[in-house]
């Protein structure tokens, strides 16, 4: 795995290629992604059937196909081993308690004059939840999907997922049950997104679009935002660690590959202030390699998009971990909660060695829907308040628009709104 040095000469043009890492081709596929979502617009159902047959190599046949059962869904559920039943439970219940204490409230407030403003917070009515196949199926995804929506209030909880040659993931389906998802369609990619934000025949128009999934996928979330919301624009993943002398190299290797072996464009970064904690960790990664399934995978994500910097001090190494902003961090260092009031930028921190990404993945509690590409300086992770919205109470009493509508009523003239003015005037003239 490649070292570098901040002292190294050449240093911030190789810290300026990590910072890069995220970049993807959005401009380059949109032309491609708005001619399907165009395609979903005009076409529908007809078009989707077109998509599936191309891109998931089946053939759909009638509308009723591209659904998948609740009969099914508990099926799958009801035939999945003890062991992981208990795993799947034991997981959504974290996740629902840590996300029961993120509810916003509504209030309202009274001021001596008879003005009552307030806040009215209600959940949108259909969220829509994309969940990637392909490569791998995250049952885990929907967890941290639908559990959100379930606790915001959210009545109708639509799932599109991609089903490459008709072939359903049982443990997905048997997460659907037991967060008693109401439709599961097997549609994948910029298709589902469209899908989901203009509706078809057989899918509803939802309110609100949230879920990872490839470039295509993010592309289409960012063309269909506005006539829906959607969570964020998720890119592939990624890990960073901060580590100390002493911290435990065989830790930190697998932890780094923990990402990489999620897909190719996965990055993997660690800022250590010990040289020889880096060159243990970078051999400790070759020996895991030889031995993980996803070889292939791993090994490309480290070996295009995978670093160890070496820091002259923590302190360095926390700045340039705050410009990376990654989605994941590990503090690996032997007093991380020292060091938790000067991280600024990550979407999920983990303080400790016993602390690693993957607990944060399944059943920590906390949601792993995260923001990628830096994007953590001003993204937050997914929560219940995605799928909630907030309207302003307003209620003024006569006393109160006799001691405030003037001075309402000269901002409204020093804009040339006379009927703004006026309407606020009225009611002065009627004392």
């Amino acid at each position: 795995m490649k070292i570098i040095n901040t002292k190294d000469t050449n240093f911030n043009e190789e810290f300026e290629n990590i910072q890069a890492r995220a970049k993807s081709d959005i401009k380059g596929v949109s032309s491609i992604v708005m001619n399907i979502i165009d395609e979903i617009v005009t076409d529908g159902n007809e078009a989707l059937k077109r998509h599936i047959s191309k891109f998931d190599k089946w053939e759909v046949g009638s509308d009723e196909n591209l659904l998948i059962s609740l009969d099914d869904m508990k099926k799958a559920y009801e035939n999945i081993d003890d062991n992981l039943k208990k795993s799947l439970h034991m997981a959504y219940d974290r996740i629902k308690a840590y996300h029961e204490k993120q509810l916003p409230k509504s209030w309202l407030d009274f001021e001596e004059n008879g003005t009552i403003l307030g806040q009215k917070v209600t959940a949108v009515d259909r969220a829509g939840l994309y969940i990637p196949g392909g490569k791998a199926a995250y049952p885990s995804s929907l967890l941290m999907n639908a559990i959100p929506a379930i606790v915001a209030g959210v009545k109708e909880i639509v799932v599109c997922t991609p089903t490459p040659n008709n072939e359903v993931n049982e443990l997905l389906l048997a997460a659907c049950h037991l967060c008693k998802v109401s439709k599961v369609f097997k549609v994948g990619g910029a298709s589902a997104i469209a899908a989901m934000a203009y509706g078809t025949k057989t899918i509803p128009k939802v309110d609100v679009i949230t879920g990872p999934g490839n470039i295509f996928v993010a592309t289409a979330k960012k063309l269909v935002f506005g006539e829906v919301n959607i969570d964020m624009i998720a890119g592939p993943s990624e890990i960073g660690i901060l580590a100390d002398e002493t911290a435990k190299p065989h830790y930190l290797a697998i932890d780094l590959l923990s990402q990489a072996e999620h897909d190719e464009m996965a990055s993997s970064i660690m800022i250590t202030t010990c040289d020889e904690v880096a060159t243990l960790t970078s051999n400790e990664v070759e020996e895991y390699l030889k031995n993980l399934s996803r070889e292939e995978i791993a090994r490309k994500s480290i070996e295009e998009r995978g670093a160890i910097i070496v820091a002259s001090s923590m302190e360095e190494a926390i700045k340039l971990m705050n410009e990376i902003a990654p989605e994941h961090l590990e503090v690996m260092t032997k007093n991380p909660f020292e060091l938790l009031p000067y991280i600024k930028h990550a979407g999920a921190i983990f303080l400790g060695e016993n602390t690693p990404e993957p607990i944060g993945d399944y059943i920590a509690g906390p949601n792993h829907t995260l923001p990628t590409g830096s994007t953590a300086k001003f993204y937050s992770p997914l929560n219940v308040e995605n799928f909630m919205k907030k309207s302003s109470i307003i209620s003024f009493s006569k006393n109160a628009i006799n001691e405030l509508g003037e001075a309402c009523a000269i901002l409204a003239d020093t804009e040339g709104l006379t009927a703004h003015a006026k309407s606020v005037r009225v009611r002065l003239e009627n004392k």
